[in-house]
């Protein structure tokens, strides 16, 4: 058997390499640069990152307003119409050809002033015919009674007979009834030849003229032919149409004297298509008698001054409703108001200028602003200006500007 040889591996040997003294100093200030540099690196970091945060921009800068809280009364905002107070369709009384015109369109006319002249002629004919028949009548009554006084001495003279004397009575009022039936002949001929000239029947605008000189117009009453039309000035209506909620608040605050009244009349605001605010106010004239089935609402009447002649028939306008007593609400800008889907929102800015997200429900308009109902809380810093930039959670830099001069403040 053969006994395994031991083998032994000898490597070469490695001799110690010599450095020069100055060798190790600069290793060793090598390895201690490194050393300081490892741990100055955290420190570094750190003050990089207080550096970022100290020069970080500032957020952006927004306008606000602060919620205003005023006591107002509740309005309910109707739509309605002008008309004129007075308005007249001018028609013919009597048919005959157009001979004048007297009026420009658009002029400002008095009661009785002639704005059409008919034909006269025909008439003036019938009139003096009619004054010829009123002299024959009365000189056949004065024929007939003196017959009749007659009668009564030749009667007692038995110089006739009764029946000749009756006969006599009875031509005295047959007389006396011919000259009635005359006169209210002469009275229509009168009426007629003046209807000729058609008077305005009140003071007020005329329109343009529909027929024009030399057409035949028709005075018949079933079919009289519409000359023109007039309106008045001053005064103007404005029918409004109230739902049936509004008139169950109405008739309940005025039972419970809580409604607004002025001089003892309920006060309103009206506001043209043109217009921003509700510069015109009048008062409730009338209401209808019922409500309408059909449409659930009643018609109001209301008056307003028109010393300007601003409010022209069948403009549309807005009307606001008083229907509360006075109470106070929240008013806001409706520049700061978002729509999110359905939902009604403004973005506020909080104490440490932290914008926040803010859903509201919305009421009526006063004086151009608008009344929040629920959702802030009266001085709220809201977000008027610079919506566009921001969103909730943001940090921003709030001005607010005066409405006076425009200027804006900052916010502390």
């Amino acid at each position: 058997m053969n006994t395994p040889r031991s083998v032994i591996v000898t490597s070469p040997r490695i001799k110690p390499v010599s450095r020069h003294p100055l060798q190790f100093a600069f290793l060793s200030l090598v390895m201690v640069g490194a050393g300081a540099g490892l741990l100055l690196l955290p420190h570094a970091h750190g003050a990089e990152a207080t550096a970022t945060k100290v020069t970080a921009p500032a957020g952006p800068t927004v306008t606000v307003a602060l919620v205003e809280q005023r006591s107002i009364i509740d309005q309910r905002e109707l739509l309605g119409h002008v008309e004129a107070i007075e308005s007249v369709e001018l028609r013919p009384r009597v048919s005959g050809h157009i001979d004048e015109v007297r009026f420009q369109s658009g002029q400002l006319v008095k009661k009785g002033d002639v704005l059409f002249v008919i034909d006269p002629r025909p008439y003036r004919a019938q009139f003096d015919l009619a004054t010829a028949q009123v002299d024959r009548a009365r000189v056949q009554v004065g024929n007939a009674e003196r017959e009749a006084r007659r009668s009564d001495q030749l009667l007692s003279e038995r110089a006739i007979s009764a029946e000749e004397a009756d006969t006599r009575t009875s031509r005295l009022a047959e007389a006396r009834a011919s000259l009635l039936e005359a006169q209210a002949n002469l009275e229509t001929a009168h009426l007629d030849l003046n209807y000729t000239e058609v008077r305005s029947p009140i003071d007020g605008r005329v329109s343009r003229a529909y027929v024009t000189a030399g057409n035949l117009v028709s005075g018949t009453p079933s079919g009289a032919t519409l000359l023109t039309s007039i309106v008045s000035v001053g005064d103007a209506y404005v029918y409004a149409d109230v739902d049936e909620a509004t008139v169950l608040t109405f008739n309940r605050l005025s039972h419970e004297g809580r409604l607004v009244t002025e001089n003892g009349r309920i006060p309103v605001q009206m506001q043209l298509g043109d217009e921003t605010s509700f510069p015109h106010h009048g008062y409730v004239e009338s209401a209808d008698n019922h409500i309408d089935p059909a449409t659930g609402s009643l018609v109001l009447r209301l008056i307003f001054p028109n010393p300007d002649g601003k409010l022209v028939p069948g403009l549309f306008a807005r009307v606001h409703l008083p229907v509360s007593a006075p109470q106070p609400v929240l008013l806001i800008s409706d520049r700061a108001i978002g729509t999110d889907q359905s939902q009604k929102f403004v973005l506020t800015v909080g104490a440490d200028n932290t914008v926040a997200y803010r859903p509201v429900i919305l009421g009526s308009i006063v004086d151009g602003k608008r009344v929040i109902r629920d959702g802030l809380h009266a001085g709220d810093r809201v977000i008027v200006n610079g919506l566009q930039r921001v969103r909730p959670g943001m940090t921003v830099i709030a001005e607010i500007a005066p409405p006076a001069t425009g200027t804006t403040v900052a916010l502390k």
